[in-house]
């Protein structure tokens, strides 16, 4: 039987049309879209401390880094502009930089978070994807900054009950670009998109989104997309985008912001007021369904995505204040769990012997895989300001996003 990270490499290169250096992060969660880092972005040994080789003052948002070629990439505000920008790794030194007019008016309850964006961009060969918090999905070329293509969905979205705008990361899946766009007032659409020129290759409609990010996988054969809309699980036939299975998934905010994960049998989604359930995805009598498996209503994720691996899965749970968790992929059962007051949100990787969590309080956690207790290994302070950006490992080097800037961090002396 090929096993999930099998499964996750090949979903990787499948469609890439270029090769990608081994400390390339050309996406959201990392190289393979779902938390696991390869071994050549992880240091050789944990340092005691991290020296901060620059920051750069970038504008507000919540975009994760994605770094290509030696350049970091990011998406920002300096309000009412989206910012678009180009850094050297290495020095810090911006490359290129790019704006475009993006008025946004918050929804009212929202008025302690930024304006966005919120999609981490995407990188596919000499091209950068980013999808604005309006829903303007733009085409930029990595060298020069010089603006490919543009489609504008913003008339699709509606922030009157919908929080936080456009929110989901572009896909990358068999030279397409998917993006998923709308709002709870409109509906919401998933695209496929042709890299080159933008046009429409397939498309699906349904519930608006939630904030989550559509994410690809082979199930029993079938390859699959995967995806939250503010209320439900819908699986879509990645070459036709044609629906295959429902499950709702009600929320009263619309909040469906957890990535989903596939552990190889089962689907795992999680949502702050639902707590964390598995589905087996089975098909019978050429239909697919979707079947509970178990339910853990203790372990509530709000914002952070899981990761599985060991046979399990690691995640930061909003219980508590706050707390890192370990649960039983088969069972859901809690193997270990923090006491709390970990922070209210935490991005989570996991490398080959660790698990790495970023704290909305800028603590970078590295803890060890497979134990029977929460056992940490090392704990760094990587920011001044508040983070809710996903980290970028390469190595020696850590880049991370605060609530105003861009930091890379390193081992190296």
């Amino acid at each position: 039987m090929i096993s999930h990270r099998l499964i996750a490499v090949v979903l990787f290169m499948f469609g890439f049309t270029q090769s990608t250096g081994a400390q390339d992060w050309t996406q959201w969660r990392g190289p393979t879209r779902d938390g696991l880092v390869p071994a050549a972005n992880v240091p050789v040994s944990w340092p005691d401390s991290l020296r901060r080789a620059w920051r750069i003052e970038i504008g507000e948002g919540y975009s994760s880094p994605i770094v290509a070629d030696g350049r970091v990439f990011v998406h920002s505000r300096r309000d009412p502009d989206e910012i678009v920008m180009a850094i050297e790794l290495t020095s810090g030194k911006i490359l290129w930089q790019q704006k475009y007019p993006a008025t946004f008016e918050k929804n009212r309850y929202a008025t302690k978070m930024a304006k966005g964006p919120n999609a981490t961009p995407l990188v596919m060969g000499n091209r950068l994807f980013t999808l604005g918090i309006t829903g303007v999905l733009t085409t930029w070329d990595t060298v020069t900054g010089r603006q490919l293509w543009r489609k504008d969905f913003s008339k699709t979205v509606d922030t009157s009950k919908l929080f936080c705008g456009t929110s989901a990361s572009p896909l990358l899946l068999d030279n397409r670009v998917v993006v998923q766009i709308g709002s709870d007032i409109h509906g919401g659409q998933i695209l496929a998109l042709d890299p080159s020129n933008g046009a429409t290759k397939w498309e699906w409609r349904g519930h608006g989104p939630g904030y989550a990010s559509p994410v690809v996988f082979d199930i029993a054969g079938k390859m699959q997309i995967v995806t939250m809309t503010d209320s439900s699980i819908v699986g879509l036939e990645a070459k036709t985008g044609s629906q295959l299975w429902y499950v709702p998934f009600l929320d009263e905010w619309h909040e469906n912001i957890a990535t989903p994960v596939w552990t190889g049998s089962l689907l795992i989604v999680s949502g702050t007021r639902q707590g964390t359930h598995a589905f087996a995805l089975q098909q019978s009598n050429g239909k697919w369904e979707a079947t509970e498996v178990w339910k853990n209503a203790e372990v509530a994720m709000y914002m952070s995505s899981p990761v599985y691996a060991d046979g399990l899965i690691y995640g930061h749970s909003a219980r508590q204040k706050g707390q890192f968790v370990a649960l039983d992929a088969k069972t859901g059962a809690i193997r270990w769990a923090t006491e709390g007051r970990e922070g209210w949100h935490a991005s989570v990787l996991l490398t080959p012997r660790h698990v790495v969590y970023l704290t909305n309080g800028a603590d970078l956690v590295v803890a060890r895989r497979n134990t029977t207790t929460f056992e940490i290994e090392r704990r760094y302070d990587v920011a001044d300001a508040e983070i809710f950006a996903m980290p970028v490992l390469l190595g020696a080097d850590v880049v991370v996003r605060d609530a105003t800037g861009i930091i890379r961090l390193t081992s190296e002396r």
